[in-house]
């Protein structure tokens, strides 16, 4: 689902320890999903559409030069993307709030642009780690519980790479480099199908319509395709004027698209 995701096989001959590694790895994108999204249920972050239209594609044009300029299995950005990450990193160059969640919206699109700074990316981390945190206990409770009675070695060790995983999530993201030598970070995560209502109900805590406007939003009993949308976010990290920042850009394109150019969905309609 995930692109990050080192997809190893996870059947009974798989290597133990690779194993525990893929499930950790899907625990940590599962935990920065929740972390970027539940301002709304947790932090009263407000859904703000109307983000305009330039601004949107300015920040996605960063977004994609800068992810097309880093080396491979780099997340730090090269000197010729820093100018243009480091305004996507200040949310006062564009006149708008950090915290809550600016929207842009096209017939069947979604554009997001979420900005944390100062003690708000403090919590960010804070939650990530809880996050990861839950998900790896719940993992391993529910792996021991499901597989222990096999007592067959490569279950065994599996059950004991599981045990051993310590990840601390703000090394992972290399959080004390970008204090310390002013380094702009960005990873992206990937889904090709992403159901919206997760995403939104659950995780946002917020009505899907808010987010992808009342035409495209799924009706009272969605099929699988009028939940799928295409989801890649865009997580960059940096400081702007000696102040932690974090920039997230969305981009949702719905899967099965029968929206045409003249079908607007705009804020006036809702």
């Amino acid at each position: 689902m995930f692109e990050d995701s080192e997809n190893e096989a996870d059947g009974p001959g798989a290597d133990p320890a690779k194993r525990a590694i893929e499930k950790s790895n899907e625990l940590r994108l599962h935990a920065e999903l929740a972390a970027v999204f539940e301002g709304c249920r947790k932090f009263e972050a407000d859904i703000k559409p109307g983000l305009d239209p330039d601004m949107a594609r300015q920040i996605q044009r960063a977004m994609a030069k800068a992810d097309k300029s880093r080396a491979d299995n780099n997340p730090i950005l090269p000197e010729s993307a820093l100018t243009d990450a480091r305004t996507v990193l200040a949310a006062e160059a564009f006149g708008l709030t950090t915290n809550d969640y600016h929207v842009h919206r096209r017939p069947g699109e979604v554009m997001m642009v979420r900005w944390l700074a100062g003690e708000q990316v403090d919590t960010f981390y804070e939650r990530l780690q809880a996050h990861f945190d839950a998900g790896l206990n719940g993992m391993r409770e529910e792996q021991r519980a499901n597989n222990e009675w096999k007592q067959d070695e490569s279950t065994l060790k599996y059950l004991e790479a599981l045990d051993a995983i310590d990840v601390k999530l703000a090394d992972r993201y290399l959080r004390q480099p970008i204090r310390d030598h002013d380094l702009v970070v960005l990873s992206t995560q990937t889904a090709d199908e992403i159901n919206i209502s997760y995403l939104v109900d659950h995780v946002m805590g917020a009505e899907v319509a808010d987010v992808v406007g009342r035409r495209a939003a799924p009706g009272d009993e969605p099929s699988e395709s009028d939940l799928a949308w295409f989801f890649k976010l865009f997580l960059m990290r940096g400081m702007d004027d000696g102040v932690e920042a974090m920039c997230f850009f969305t981009f949702l394109q719905k899967t099965n698209d029968e929206f045409d150019e003249d079908d607007d969905d705009s804020e006036s309609d809702d």
